[in-house]
């Protein structure tokens, strides 16, 4: 883009306008796939877990100092900002239109406030456990609810893709708390430390992913999720889950690299 700005400026006028309207309808799809809602729960997420990794990290527990950093790092501002950014870069040469038609439906509004909606629901700890025990009953019994969501999933290698995007975060979050000075670490051994992390990892999402998406589909009239499925596996679906993923990546690990940071800042405050 730049390139072209400065060796074409003639032509500057001629291409600005479709670059904004390229940006304008991908936060227009963005916005309908519920991307505020979803990053103020994931605020609310971040929020809650910052807790549990305070009184397992710092050397006095959760503090309210602790919990007033980790709110400025969820301000969803700035995760707005970075998903729109990655969204729109990974959809830059894509034809929106078999996406729009889908998700501007009345249909696809309703697959969005079942997704939001389980997500919300599993939140609370009990709704979790329960959930994930039940996708692995249906896994057992080869259920329709699991064959259809596993189709899904395997459609869009979600599973994959949300355990690279799980380590990354863990990768940056160590990063913040070497660059932070709580601990002394090799990039080596900082990758080292995350890779032995995997199957756990692995594990941890398979059974969240597993248990959220049969909790949000089950809803669903018959066929709904077989073409849901079947739009995953056009070029414009597969662009779209990755434009996703790049952007709620970048943004976690915009988040766990300033969380190992403040930890590092608060661990190192509480030894003095």
């Amino acid at each position: 883009m730049v390139h072209l700005r400065i060796s074409l400026a003639s032509l500057v006028l001629v291409f600005a306008p479709f670059f904004a309207m390229a940006d304008e309808a991908s936060d227009k799809l963005l916005t309908a796939l519920g991307m505020e809602r979803m990053v103020q729960l994931m605020r609310e997420e971040g929020l809650a877990y910052a807790v549990e990794l305070g009184d397992e990290m710092l050397p006095g527990g959760y503090t309210e100092g602790w919990g007033a950093m980790v709110s400025k790092i969820y301000n969803t501002d700035a995760m707005e900002t970075v998903v729109r950014r990655g969204f729109a870069q990974g959809l830059a040469n894509t034809d929106l239109t078999p996406l729009e038609a889908f998700f501007y439906t009345p249909l696809g509004k309703t697959i969005i406030s079942l997704e939001l909606s389980a997500r919300e629901a599993m939140m609370d700890d009990v709704i979790e456990e329960e959930v994930k025990e039940q996708a692995r009953a249906y896994e057992r019994a080869r259920d329709d609810a699991f064959v259809l969501v596993d189709d899904f999933i395997n459609a869009s290698d979600l599973l994959e893709t949300n355990v690279v995007g799980a380590m990354n975060s863990n990768i940056q979050f160590y990063r913040g708390l070497v660059d932070g000075g709580a601990f002394e670490l090799s990039e080596t051994e900082i990758l080292s430390e995350v890779w032995n992390q995997e199957d756990e990892t692995r594990r941890d999402t398979r059974d969240w992913l597993y248990g959220f998406l049969i909790m949000a589909y089950t809803p669903l009239e018959p066929g709904v999720i077989e073409d849901y499925t079947l739009l995953a596996l056009t070029p414009e679906g597969r662009a779209m889950t990755a434009a996703l993923f790049q952007g709620f990546d970048n943004m976690y690990s915009d988040i766990s690299y300033a969380l190992g940071l403040a930890a590092a800042q608060m661990m190192n405050a509480e030894e003095i």
